[in-house]
Parts: C-alpha cells; structure tokens; sequence
C-alpha cells in the first residue's frame, strides 16, 4: 500500500531563509522515494547585520518573522506533518540570536535549532551523497554558505574528516575573512587530501549550482578546473550591473557568486582536484532525511 506524507525544512543561513517541502513516498517492499514539491527561498542576509554589528537588525527581524509566518502558513496548507528549522552561523554568532529563536516561536509557532559547523557537516551528510561516491575513489565535499564552508574528506566509501571555517560569501564581500582563516583551510585541506593521488571535489551551495547550470552539462558530469577558473575570471572582470542583466542573476545573487567561486576554486587547487561534481544537495535535503530517519526511530 502506498503512503504519501510531507515533510518540510527550514534552513536560516547567512544570506537567505529557504523552505523545502518534500512528499515522502513509502510502499511496502520498495525503496522510499523523496520528492521535492516546493521550494521557496527568501533573501534576508541576515549576515550582513550580524559579521559586523553581532546582532540580528530591528529590521531584519520584522522580515524573518514576516517570512516565518508565511512557511508557517505553507506548510499548513500542503499539510506537512513533520518539519524541522536550523539556523546555522549567522544565527550562531548574533548576539540577540536566542532572543529572537524566542520570539519566532512565540509568533509562529516555529521551532528553531540553531546548530553547530559539525551538527551541519552531520546533516548534509545525511542526504542522497552516498549515492554520487563510487566506493573506490576520494572526494572533498566542500558546502559553500554566506557565513561558513563545510568540508568533508571521502575515501572509499568512508567519512575521513570534516570540519567548518567561518569562510561565506557574505563575510567575504563585508571583508571579516582574515586571512589566518584562510591559510587554515588550506592546511587543513592539504593535510587531510595530500596522501590521496587522486581526488574529486562536490559542490555544494546555490552559488555552485547556478554556475553548473549556466555551463550547460549534463546532470551527473562534472565541470573541469578550467572552466571553473574561467568563468570565475568572467564574473570578476563583470560588473553587479552586468552580471544581473548578462548572466540574469538575481540581486542577491550576482555578488556572492563571486567569492563562492573562489572558495570552490582555492579547494581544488589546495586539494590538486582537476575536476567538480555539482549534484544539487543541501542542508535542506539533509533536513529531510534526518526527519525521516527520526520516525524510522521512533
């Protein structure tokens, strides 16, 4: 017999609020199927307040609990019966962080976990990722965010290590990356990836997932070094301007692309990887599957 319920995710970052619904198929004998019915994203950056004051602005405030409200209702009318919100760096570093976990709830009725680099590395984790790595090759899962990466070293099949660096895109564009942080994750990088003579990247992040999109390639190939160097210098030698009306970018979008390229870039170069595989996961998507193994638990 088959059964249908909805599961929904929040996911809070630094440079946008994203809502994703998915139906969760289940028949007897089968494999579980996880279908994504809606996404909605809303680009509240609350990075931009929070790197340089530590607090969360009176007006951005009014606009998560506006934008809160509204996936409240979202997900009362498709009728989700398990949700789940995490708010990641920005909300980890803002002073008024808790305060306004607190107030969200009393408004919306809206949980928020606000959740460390590991529990985010763990999460999306969790996702469909084990199915994109062939057993006997090495990866470095790098997830570029507004206000932290996440990077994760596969070998055979086998977490080998993971760690987060506050290195996001809405830092770098507020200029609060020093550059300690980047040198440590190039050490850390190479550390961990130096005794592999063979290594891919998977990017993860919408920065990643529109410049894969633009490059018209098949779902399941991977886009080269070359190419992600060369469009990275497109973009640098474009204007905002240009890139919203050339590349038809959204608003917040054609400034974080920016450094996100560089972030993927500087993985594959401290890593030696000649090549990126772009397979459209994410911290939502591991927000699901947490939920569903939850139940499964339960």
């Amino acid at each position: 017999m088959l059964t249908i319920e909805k599961y929904a995710a929040i996911d809070i970052g630094s440079n946008a609020v994203r809502l994703l619904i998915n139906s969760i198929h289940e028949e007897e004998g089968k494999t579980t199927r996880f279908k994504k019915t809606s996404l909605v994203r809303v680009p509240i950056r609350l990075g931009a307040d929070v790197f340089l004051t530590k607090k969360v602005s009176d007006q951005n405030i009014e606009r998560m609990i506006d934008t809160m409200q509204a996936y409240q209702l979202l997900m009362k009318t498709h009728k989700v019966v398990r949700y789940k919100a995490c708010a990641t760096s920005a909300m980890r570093e803002a002073e008024n962080g808790a305060a306004l976990v607190k107030l969200i709830k009393e408004k919306t009725g809206i949980h928020i976990d606000i959740i460390d680099g590991s529990d985010e590395a763990a999460i999306i984790a969790m996702t469909d990722l084990h199915e994109l790595i062939n057993t006997d090759a090495t990866y470095l899962y790098v997830d570029v965010g507004g206000g932290s990466t996440e990077f994760t070293v596969f070998h055979n099949g086998k977490t080998i290590a993971s760690k987060s660096f506050k290195l996001g895109t809405v830092r770098l564009l507020n200029d609060v990356v020093h550059e300690d942080t980047w040198k440590a994750a190039k050490d850390w990088i190479q550390l961990h990836t130096t005794i592999y003579s063979d290594i891919s990247l998977i990017g993860s992040g919408g920065n990643i997932n529109n410049i894969f999109k633009n490059s018209g390639k098949s779902m399941g190939k991977p886009l080269s070094y070359l190419y992600l160097s060369t469009y990275y210098e497109k973009l640098r030698d474009m204007s905002y301007e240009e890139r919203i009306w050339e590349l038809n970018l959204n608003q917040d979008r054609a400034d974080v692309i920016v450094p996100a390229a560089r972030i993927y870039l500087s993985a594959m170069k401290w890593s030696g990887a000649q090549k990126i595989y772009v397979p459209k996961i994410g911290l939502s998507d591991g927000i699901i599957k947490s939920l569903y193994n939850e139940k499964l638990q339960s």
